[in-house]
């Protein structure tokens, strides 16, 4: 049974269709990599998945369950499903330690103490423990995207999804963010990430699936959506990242 399955989802916007019958599943322990150009609407089918947004057609099942049942608990929900957005969505009025505990300690009733112990625990992990004081002002936009991770990480999800992890970093920032979610993956976290990073991309999987005027137009190895001539969209995003 699919972790997630997206059935024929559709959206618009004052008329306008950002999604056309999307159709998708994802496998548990799965690393899931959907590519596609800006306003593509990558960013709507993660909303819709999350819940943070309905579609106009198609339900979304999780272990088998239809998300929009109305027996279906949204909470157990969206603590088994972590979210690192692009914006990394940090608390400017809180530290880091504090953005990292409070869905720990509000959402996990877990006592104030170990959500700190364990916050640090991985903080440690990202070389960021020194920096567990600081207001998210303070830090670098790569400093905000490892506690941004960091948050999604201590709630132990059994999936984490990424908004362009990587859309305001440099190469060997990209790298580094590539290699934390390709370590989570190894550790058994089902991962779905949504990116335009040709680089990121390629160092998740060899696969990947193409979305392009909201609907899935391809799915597969990077060489071969390159070479499908037939295909001007796909054949143009894909053999550029050949580059």
């Amino acid at each position: 049974m699919a972790l997630i399955e997206l059935k024929k989802i559709s959206k618009e916007y004052s008329g306008k269709k950002v999604l056309d019958t999307v159709s998708l599943k994802i496998e548990p322990g799965e690393m899931k990599v959907i590519m596609g150009p800006s306003g593509c609407g990558k960013t709507t089918l993660l909303r819709c998945l999350v819940r943070l947004e309905n579609p106009d057609y198609g339900n979304i099942y999780f272990h088998g369950r239809n998300v929009y049942d109305k027996e279906f608990n949204i909470l157990e929900f969206r603590k088994k499903v972590g979210c690192v957005f692009q914006n990394y969505a940090l608390y400017r009025h809180l530290n880091v330690i504090d953005n990292i505990t409070l869905a720990l300690c509000k959402v996990f009733d877990m006592p104030g103490q170990l959500a700190r112990e364990k916050a640090l625990h991985e903080l440690q992990k990202l070389d960021m423990a020194s920096h567990s004081a600081k207001y998210p002002s303070q830090l670098s936009g790569g400093q905000q995207q490892r506690v941004a991770l960091v948050r999604t990480m201590v709630t132990d999800p059994e999936l984490i999804i990424f908004d362009e992890p990587t859309s305001a970093l440099d190469p060997l920032m990209t790298r580094e963010v590539g290699m934390l979610i390709k370590q989570l993956h190894d550790n058994g976290v089902t991962i779905l990430c949504v990116t335009h990073d040709i680089r990121l991309a390629r160092l998740l999987s060899n696969d990947v699936t193409f979305l392009n005027h909201g609907k899935i137009r391809a799915e597969g190895a990077f060489s071969d959506l390159a070479s499908r001539e037939t295909d001007p969209d796909i054949h143009c995003f894909f053999s550029e990242a050949q580059l």
